[in-house]
């Protein structure tokens, strides 16, 4: 099982860009984004549970980001609208094997870079 993110690049503020990421293999309930900026610790950015419908993002995002699925299950989406330079980070997406549990499904990280 792989996923495969696409979609990151430059980007000045205030601008938008769209994540993608498609799993290989076979569907997940529950998908979500992570990222990573420069010398900081991983993040949770936002979580997308197909039966249930639940979605939850981080705080820092709200109101500016919005996560998607495609119906199939095998696919998460990000629309990132109103960037900021402090979103610039490694974004990642990931999934969970068993709905509940960890996230152990990692993509490979796509690079987001807002300019001032």
């Amino acid at each position: 099982v792989q996923l495969q993110a696409s979609g990151g690049g430059l980007v000045q503020a205030g601008g938008s860009l769209r994540l993608s990421c498609a799993a290989s293999g076979r569907t997940f309930n529950v998908m979500g984004w992570f990222r990573q900026a420069p010398g900081k610790e991983r993040e949770f950015v936002a979580s997308n549970t197909v039966t249930s419908g639940m979605i939850y993002y981080a705080d820092s995002v709200k109101g500016r980001f919005t996560i998607s699925r495609n119906n199939a299950g095998d696919s998460v989406y990000l629309q990132m609208d109103s960037l900021k330079p402090e979103d610039t980070a490694v974004y990642f997406c990931a999934a969970q094997r068993r709905t509940g549990r960890v996230y152990d499904v990692w993509g490979q990280g796509t690079q987001v870079t807002v300019s001032s």
